[in-house]
């Protein structure tokens, strides 16, 4: 396995951390550098001039000073009184994303934590020990406190945690039944736990994850909805794309152009089509999804900077020795990033639910049965199916609203600007839910109108994807409980199963 060099993490590792993969051991040769650090904080500690967060308070009581004896006090009490997240739990995985990233950003050396610090958080990796991490309660500057507070809980034996995605247990259980053994923390290392945006990258991340597999999902079914209304590929012309240049539009343009290659629907009707231009939400299925993927890769380029950060305060120069207070904690640009990602969700499924729509409306969509259904009237298929993809849309639309330009003050005004970064982040969870089933709605769709085509197949790649779904859903025949369907569908769009069978991979992966 590698090692995981801090400082130069890739978006395919976070990825597979995130879907579960064991997560590599820090290279050893980094606590060098983080022991430098640690012994300029022990030494500030012990001295008479005031240090931010070794050897004062923290906020607003910055000025009271605080007797050596009791620093390691000062950094219990910060940790429990910062507990105060409200909420669901964040879901296993992206915390344990999150511990990861800490690890990293405390293993650069410029926190001035002991090398006790990271091993406990590997240790607890390794172990199966994942803190309860409530969702609310940060605002996404000062860092994200409760949230990041929650997890420093479990490390001193406090909090709740679960081993191997058991049962939630008291901190100090769960690290007893993992062989780990609380710590005691020194100077500064409850501040530099808590300080740091590694909760809202890691909600972002998750977020852009699932944004992208949807983004190549939706190549799949825009395509069969293609193909199902009997539409045209000549949009997808690539002289059509390079004459406007970008760069996602251009790549959307060709997958979709692979995977309507063969089509004997397409062909079938290639002369003598009395219209001259489909709707937008079949035309320009390049332009909207390009877009999209043009500010995901924007987006997913801020988070790979920010993973690699060193963001909690105040910060350790090890060369010149010394301890500086800046603001490296404000996650405004993940809250940007969040924003971005929530308006790429939100124009995915906006579009696709366009095509949802067309595909049921018989005035729409070149002679098929309103609804999908073979006997309407009796039967009403996909007629409520829609309504729930238009729902989901307009929710999504709503969400999509920016959390980037909202701030409060807090901390009685010594933090007066924050980003609320970590409110964008974990909405997007909801986003790419309702974008994955809004998504499978349209590959529910899609498949009734391609197969309402027969004898006439679609493209080997799309019969691939069909076959896929049917593997799971059989063919809307008379009205039965449609949830499961959708369901599954759903399942099959987030879990990348659909764009795998159709052989799509659109490359995430940037530089920072």
């Amino acid at each position: 396995m590698r090692t995981l060099t801090p400082g130069t993490l890739d978006l395919a590792l976070l990825r597979t951390i995130r879907d579960g993969a064991a997560v590599p051991a820090i290279d050893p040769a980094a606590q060098a550098q983080v022991d430098r650090a640690a012994r300029i904080v022990a030494d500030a500690a012990q001295g008479a001039a005031p240090v931010y967060g070794v050897n004062t308070g923290f906020g607003k009581l910055a000025s009271r000073k605080i007797a050596p004896e009791d620093t390691a006090t000062l950094q219990r009490n910060l940790i429990l009184s910062h507990c105060c997240g409200v909420g669901a739990p964040q879901d296993w995985a992206t915390t344990r994303l999150m511990m990861v990233l800490k690890a990293a950003s405390l293993a650069r050396g410029a926190s001035g934590v002991r090398w006790d610090v990271v091993a406990m958080l590997e240790a607890m990796l390794a172990r199966g020990v994942t803190p309860v991490v409530p969702l609310q309660g940060s605002v996404g500057a000062s860092g994200d406190l409760a949230p990041l507070a929650h997890l420093a809980a479990v490390m001193i034996g406090e909090g709740q945690a679960v081993v191997d995605d058991g049962t939630p247990l008291p901190g100090a259980e769960a690290l007893d039944r993992a062989g780990l053994t609380p710590l005691t923390l020194g100077p500064k290392e409850g501040l530099a736990l808590i300080n740091g945006t590694q909760f809202s990258t890691a909600c972002a991340l998750a977020g852009l994850f699932a944004a992208w597999d949807c983004l190549e999902a939706s190549a799949v079914t825009a395509a069969l909805s293609t193909d199902a209304i009997m539409g045209s590929t000549a949009p997808l012309a690539p002289e059509i794309h390079a004459l406007r240049g970008h760069a996602g539009q251009i790549e959307v343009a060709d997958a979709l152009r692979g995977l309507m290659t063969g089509s004997a629907i397409r062909e079938s009707h290639r002369d003598g089509d009395a219209r001259v231009q489909d709707p937008y939400c079949i035309r320009c299925v390049p332009q909207v999804a390009g877009a999209c993927m043009d500010l995901l890769r924007m987006a997913a380029r801020t988070l790979l900077i920010e993973a690699n950060a060193v963001t909690d305060n105040p910060l350790v120069l090890v060369d010149s020795g010394q301890i500086v207070s800046g603001g490296n904690f404000h996650a405004e640009h993940v809250a940007f990033a969040a924003d971005q990602i929530a308006l790429a969700m939100a124009e995915l499924g906006a579009i696709a639910q366009r095509r949802v729509a067309l595909m049921v409306d018989p005035t729409l969509s070149h002679d098929l049965p309103p609804f999908l259904t073979p006997d309407p009237g009796l039967n009403s298929g996909l007629m409520i199916a829609e309504v729930t993809s238009a729902a989901l849309m307009s929710e999504n639309k709503h969400l999509a609203n920016p959390c980037s330009t909202d701030s409060t003050p807090t901390s009685a005004n010594q933090e007066d600007h924050v980003s609320m970064a970590a409110h964008g982040a974990v909405r997007l969870d909801r986003m790419g839910r309702n974008l994955g089933a809004i998504l499978g709605v349209e590959l529910l769709a899609a498949a009734q109108g391609v197969e309402f085509r027969a004898p006439l197949r679609s493209s080997a790649p799309l019969q691939a994807a069909l076959a896929c779904l049917r593997a799971q859903v059989p063919p809307l025949g008379a009205d039965r409980y449609m949830a499961p369907d959708i369901e599954a569908a759903t399942a099959l769009v987030r879990s990348g199963a659909l764009a795998r069978a159709a052989g799509v991979s659109l490359p995430l992966e940037v530089t920072p």
